[in-house]
């Protein structure tokens, strides 16, 4: 059985950051992702950051992605990748599958950074071929080249579904609408007025009632909705489509944590159900940690510095604090409180509010 000081599960933002900052302090670290390719959602944003320079303001996702994943290499990680995690196991065992063995990896620390799963909601025809997660249609055309569809239905009007729907625009397929159960747009305004300005109607208070087709999507009805979200009778509309892209939310992916042993909790304003952590991000199985959207749903951006916290934690569990692993930590801690006090982050902030009063007596 193979045996690792310091194993991180998932190649993301938040995984690469903690593996990065642990190997640099002197940790034998091992990375772990199910992709091909390191890098996690990063691989399929095209769009440039904004922000500061520490953010990698200016940098599109894809090349943010190679300067991660540069950097956990400089310091010599040893990275798994199309390798799943399937199984965390009693005595500190992970299970490891590949598409011709399973393996055991025994860690002393262990950094979670699975990400999240998209969410889906209930209406007639949401199995029909041409019903997509907006993070499926981002692959298909950022990451394959292969466009989904001719003409979209984006459902959700978020910071994902609005630059998703400018990604289409880009790949040449129209966009027939954008339409958001809530009475306003979700994301940040500069994404949603590109859209507008290009000619794209962005319905609020308006749902997906169907997708229409036989075999596969043709068409899609949408309608008006109340404060209580229920539909608005005479407010249905048929539009021509031949695909309906979903963008509501993500979930944390928290398997791991549950079969860990780790104490879990419902935080709605988190994204679902999270480990309880502390400020360090270390969970209540000690040596666990936990970083980017599985600790709670956020940007890319809190996703790094959440990892480095995570990585120089763990050093430092392994092996004693210093100055440089304190240094990392108090400067990523001050960066994420201001990010959380920002426009955007009260919701997250509010969520980890819950988690600290929720700490062990």
């Amino acid at each position: 059985m193979k045996h690792a000081q310091l194993v991180v599960v998932g190649g993301g933002p938040a995984g690469l950051s903690a593996a990065a900052v642990a190997a640099r302090l002197g940790v034998e670290v091992v990375l772990v992702d199910d992709n091909e390719a390191l890098g996690g959602q990063l691989i399929k944003q095209t769009h440039k950051f904004f922000g500061d320079e520490a953010h990698y303001c200016g940098i599109r996702g894809i090349d943010i992605a190679t300067i991660l994943a540069g950097g956990a290499g400089q310091h010599s990680v040893e990275t798994l990748c199309a390798t799943s995690v399937v199984g965390l196991y009693p005595d500190r065992v992970l299970g490891l599958a590949d598409r011709n063995s399973f393996r055991k990896l025994k860690f002393e620390s262990l950094v979670v950074a699975t990400g999240a799963a998209e969410n889906a909601i209930p209406f007639q025809g949401n199995d029909l071929p041409g019903v997509y997660g907006a993070g499926a249609v981002q692959t298909l055309m950022n990451v394959y080249g292969v466009r989904p569809g001719r003409r979209v239905l984006m459902v959700g009007s978020g910071n994902i579904g609005v630059i998703v729907s400018y990604q289409l625009l880009q790949a040449g397929i129209d966009v027939a609408a954008v339409v958001e159960a809530l009475p306003r747009v979700g994301g940040y305004h500069v994404h949603a007025a590109k859209l507008v300005r290009l000619g794209i109607p962005i319905l609020t208070s308006h749902t997906v009632r169907a997708a229409l087709g036989a075999e596969y999507v043709t068409g899609a009805v949408i309608c008006r909705v109340d404060r209580r979200f229920r539909p608005v009778r005479g407010t249905d509309r048929r539009l021509k489509v031949d695909t309906v892209c979903v963008a509501v939310g993500l979930t944390p992916l928290a398997e791991l944590l549950w079969q860990g042993g780790c104490r879990m909790l419902y935080v709605p304003e988190l994204g679902g159900h999270v480990a309880w952590h502390d400020e360090y991000m270390e969970t209540s199985q000690p040596g666990i940690f936990v970083a980017g959207d599985v600790s709670g749903i956020e940007e890319a951006s809190t996703a790094m510095l959440e990892g480095r916290i995570a990585g120089a934690r763990a050093w430092e569990k392994l092996n004693r604090r210093t100055r440089e692993s304190e240094e990392v930590i108090v400067s990523s801690q001050l960066e994420l409180d201001s990010i959380r006090k920002g426009p955007f982050g009260d919701k997250a902030a509010c969520g980890k509010q819950r988690l600290a009063e929720c700490a062990p007596a």
